[in-house]
């Protein structure tokens, strides 16, 4: 199964872009022989439109991906166990691809939320957009570390 993120913003060099292009690698590397992966990233530009703005970008970028699941505050916060056993679930479903919407600085328009399979939430607070980029594909490699059984995860 394919994932795929789309991203509001650029990213640029850093200690942000460093930590993400890692886990990714390590995700790459552990997802492949689990049918997990490649992944690929699609940033879109901040719009002074706002989230409606954005919203025609982020739904052009996922395409016609077969789960859409965006991570907003009001979403479900969830284990990284039970994480990756939903990534487990679309994959022995038979689904092509995951979809993984991060929106911009005012979140994603509640109509493309509407239209998603699913929402996750990294917790009550607000996070700043390229740590919510961290943060998930940390748990990107975390779930196929998990699926293989590999020593990275600790219950």
């Amino acid at each position: 199964m394919k994932i795929k993120l789309a991203v509001v913003g650029k990213l640029r060099t850093g200690p942000e872009a460093d930590l993400i292009a890692d886990y990714l690698t390590r995700c790459e590397r552990s997802g492949r022989a689990l049918g997990l992966g490649p992944v690929t990233v699609s940033e879109v530009e901040a719009k002074k439109g706002g989230m409606p703005a954005e919203a025609v970008l982020l739904e052009k970028a996922v395409g016609s991906a077969a789960v859409l699941c965006t991570l907003d505050e009001r979403g479900k916060v969830m284990s990284s166990r039970a994480f990756a056993d939903l990534l487990a679930l679309w994959r022995d479903q038979g689904r092509s691809e995951v979809a993984f919407v991060i929106g911009g600085a005012d979140g994603i328009d509640p109509d493309l939320r509407a239209k998603a399979d699913t929402s996750l939430s990294f917790g009550k607070m607000v996070w700043p957009h390229m740590l919510a980029r961290v943060m998930l594909t940390e748990q990107l490699y975390r779930a196929t570390s998990i699926l293989a059984g590999a020593p990275y995860h600790r219950d």
